[in-house]
């Protein structure tokens, strides 16, 4: 029985891990700088006082509807889940070592990069990880859209009818492992050329144990992205940034939102691939989707009937890449 008792522990530490470690989403400092931030924003932008805006804010008609109660199972039952399914999946540092050696074999180290200060090559490492992993992210996130094989797996997440920080753990485990394999083989990558050109000069700048530029857009208020507070930049800095507002229109209902702000930092994915749409503060979303029933909200459907539809896809198609012809937002029952 010891090895259960040390399962138990490892899912506690995983869980605890999720609001103790910078490194996390839902970190409480990044929920704290979230709350800080809506609160500020609902008394400037609504008129309310304090502990007004504090009401609004964790309204229980929220925070406790089915679709949250079912975010918080699914980010408990994910953890074990991911622990059992983690040892399938490629070390980052495997593959940058093995990378390494093959660069070391195919290429000859360049040395006019020899000269450039540590500082510069941790900035340089730093910034091409935060952008070139966040490209990686829209064109999966887009992928998942479009392929119904993957569309049957990521709809779990968008069956969220409430939007709260946690909703961004609502996942289907096959969508973590197929993201765990995307952050494997991009960071594998860069690692190994970095390391290869600039040798041990390469460091992370980091702040609260993560990528620097994710903990600074963490701290201005990412999990608002998951949030009732539609703060929106401005159509300048929306242009570049994805704002909560914007991400909350990728979750809307409304037809003209769908296949919109598949972008998780930068907003110039999303106008390279012509899907960003500006966000609103004024604006009035319902999340979920179309003729979505109650039943969504059940471990058996949010578990297992992914397969049984991506499998149904796949089989139709014969494994072909097909678009879901913007129908990304209708319910099982009707495609």
């Amino acid at each position: 029985m010891d090895w259960l008792f040390e399962f138990i522990q490892s899912w506690f530490s995983e869980l605890m891990g999720l609001v103790s470690q910078g490194s996390k989403r839902i970190f409480f400092g990044y929920m704290l700088s979230a709350t800080l931030i809506a609160v500020v924003w609902l008394m400037w932008q609504r008129q309310l006082n304090c502990l007004a805006a504090f009401r609004w804010l964790f309204q229980g008609k929220i925070w406790w509807s089915s679709s949250s109660q079912s975010d918080y199972t699914i980010m408990l039952l994910n953890q074990p889940i991911m622990l059992l399914l983690s040892p399938i999946l490629l070390s980052k540092l495997a593959l940058a070592t093995t990378l390494f050696y093959a660069l070391n074999d195919w290429v000859s180290r360049p040395l006019w990069f020899s000269d450039i200060p540590v500082f510069w090559v941790s900035v340089i490492f730093t910034s091409c990880l935060f952008v070139v992993d966040d490209a990686s992210r829209y064109y999966l996130h887009r992928l998942m859209h479009r392929w119904p094989v993957l569309w049957a797996f990521h709809r779990v997440h968008h069956t969220a009818e409430s939007l709260t920080p946690f909703t961004v753990l609502r996942t289907h485990p096959m969508e973590g492992l197929l993201f765990g394999l995307r952050s494997v083989l991009v960071q594998g990558f860069l690692i190994s050329v970095f390391v290869f050109v600039f040798a041990d000069r390469v460091t992370l700048l980091s702040l609260l144990g993560a990528n620097v530029f994710n903990a600074v857009l963490n701290l201005l208020g990412s999990n608002l992205r998951h949030s009732p507070v539609p703060i929106s930049y401005g159509k300048v800095i929306e242009g570049w940034l994805i704002s909560p507002a914007q991400h909350q229109i990728h979750h809307s209902q409304a037809r003209q939102h769908w296949d919109k702000n598949f972008g998780a930092f930068i907003a110039l994915w999303d106008r390279l691939g012509n899907t960003l749409e500006y966000g609103s503060n004024s604006q009035e979303l319902t999340y979920g989707l179309l003729g979505q029933k109650p039943k969504e909200h059940q471990l058996v459907t949010l578990y297992w009937q992914p397969f049984t539809s991506s499998w149904r896809y796949f089989w139709r198609s014969k494994g072909k890449l097909i678009s879901t012809n913007n129908k990304t937002h209708v319910t099982s029952e009707s495609q």
